[in-house]
């Protein structure tokens, strides 16, 4: 019964901004440097939400070694499929995509999959690695059984002219496949240099995100509905929160907002999040002028031994007036942000704001995000807000996305294919390897010094003294 009410509620809300936000969403004219889109096996070009996807056969494809691989067509497809998924490319060998970029920087690098049958190959018996610039992005990966298509989104590094993707069998023997490949550059303002870092132990900073490569594994649009690519300025998807939303349904309602966002130079940009997400947003709201002591909390599942990104959404659509909202944010337990008061921070109502949290795993296999009321929260007054969240994996010290091994282990170990025996003998040498990228790194950092800003995610002219974080105590 439950979960029935939570579908009406979502079919109810995507009604509402079918009506209230078409008149008024107005997407930027973000056009990427580099916007690499590739249909991969078909013979012709497909277009896709007015996106334009170039066949891989086409003599100035990327593709290095199409001698190695298989072009393959969907002889049955829905007729409501779209279109880039109806074709693939097989790779029986080790394989790669190499792409040209003009401007070094934050790429997003999308790797769409949809296991469909043909020619008495069925592609949900296909596992492989994936490779990028040098980062294991997928091990042994598989899609398996899943019937609609699987996409895969990476922030990837580039201060070269190229960024190369490799498909590697996981065994000789089986195969690798892909249906279309996105290599775009990424906004200035999408991946900040800056984290606070939320372990438990005291005030830190986190510098180097734009380096890491990234694997996003959760968007989440909060208290609305998906939201497709075609209505992200980047061409992102963002699912109802429902799913991983825990607490009891009486502590929050949703909220949607008819009016006008308003966003400000330094603050968030639609690139950082477009209207769907700030236009909704679930809160928590006193009774009775009784500020309730009680948070709201989400939980997503995510992989062991890892750190993450988390980046938070705020925009208060809920208020009537400035100063009126104070609340707590936690994440995994740990206070990490205490006291804000978006106010202090946007100077106006409906004005977006986001902070970026890096966190350890926890060995649970689950990440909890939660706000909840503070000691400042007023009577009569809204008691936490949240309108999205992006969860993102980071790689480990051996560079992977994906477990223990290397990328340079995994293209030596082609054809044995006997990677889980090498692991004891090689993670000893893919650290090294890494230390010694990382020393590389530092020193042509002393040649080529950065100046760093304070606080990437503020907006020009915020007071740090707003900015009070206490990571040192548990919720």
């Amino acid at each position: 019964m439950e979960e029935t009410n939570l579908h009406r509620i979502h079919t109810l809300s995507l009604l509402i901004l079918t009506f209230s936000l078409f008149s008024t969403l107005s997407l930027s004219s973000f056009s990427p440097t580099d916007n690499h889109l590739i249909s991969c096996g078909s013979t012709v070009d497909t277009t896709v939400d007015n996106r334009r996807f170039i066949s891989d056969s086409n003599p100035n494809s990327p593709l290095l070694s199409s001698a190695q691989t298989i072009p393959l067509t969907n002889q049955s497809p829905s007729p409501y499929s779209i279109k880039i998924y109806n074709s693939a490319r097989i790779f029986k060998k080790p394989s790669k995509y190499a792409f040209e970029i003009k401007e070094p920087g934050t790429h997003m690098v999308r790797l769409h999959f949809h296991a469909f049958v043909s020619s008495n190959l069925d592609l949900s018996d296909a596992q492989f690695h994936v490779l990028v610039n040098g980062y294991v992005a997928l091990s042994n990966f598989s899609v398996g059984k899943v019937r609609d298509f699987v996409v895969k989104e990476f922030f990837i590094w580039a201060d070269s002219d190229k960024i190369v993707i490799n498909f590697v069998p996981a065994k000789k023997g089986n195969y690798g496949f892909v249906n279309a490949i996105e290599v775009i550059s990424a906004p200035k303002d999408l991946i900040a240099d800056v984290g606070f870092l939320v372990n438990g132990n005291k005030d830190e900073k986190f510098v180097g995100l734009t380096k890491q490569a990234l694997e996003t594994v959760h968007r989440i649009n909060v208290g609305g509905p998906k939201v497709t690519p075609f209505n992200d300025t980047v061409w992102r998807t963002w699912i109802p929160d429902y799913e991983f939303f825990k607490s009891s349904n009486d502590l929050s309602k949703l909220m949607y907002f008819g009016g006008r966002i308003h966003y400000q130079i330094g603050g968030a940009s639609r690139e950082v999040g477009p209207d769907f997400v700030y236009k909704t947003a679930r809160v928590i709201t006193d009774t009775n002028g009784a500020v309730l002591n009680l948070n709201m909390t989400w939980e997503f599942p995510v992989d062991e031994g890892y750190k993450y990104l988390v980046r938070m959404h705020f925009c208060d659509i809920a208020s009537i007036s400035l100063g009126l909202i104070h609340f707590n944010v936690y994440v995994n337990g740990y206070l990490a942000y205490e006291d804000l008061d978006l106010s202090s921070i946007t100077y106006m109502l409906a004005s977006p704001f986001y902070v970026d949290f890096v966190v350890d795993d926890d060995s649970s296999g689950v990440l909890r995000v939660s706000v909840g009321p503070t000691n400042k929260t007023m009577a009569y007054g809204v008691d936490g807000i949240l309108n999205g969240v992006e969860i993102m994996k980071m790689n480990n010290s051996v560079g992977s996305l994906g477990g223990k091994i290397c990328a340079g282990m995994v293209l030596k170990s082609w054809p044995r294919g006997n990677i889980g025996v090498l692991v004891p003998f090689v993670a000893g040498l893919c650290l090294l390897l890494s230390l010694a990228l990382v020393m590389h790194r530092r020193t042509v950092g002393m040649r080529n010094p950065v100046s760093w800003s304070k606080l990437p995610t503020e907006v020009p002219g915020v007071d740090l003294n707003h900015v009070n974080l206490h990571l040192s105590g548990k919720a």
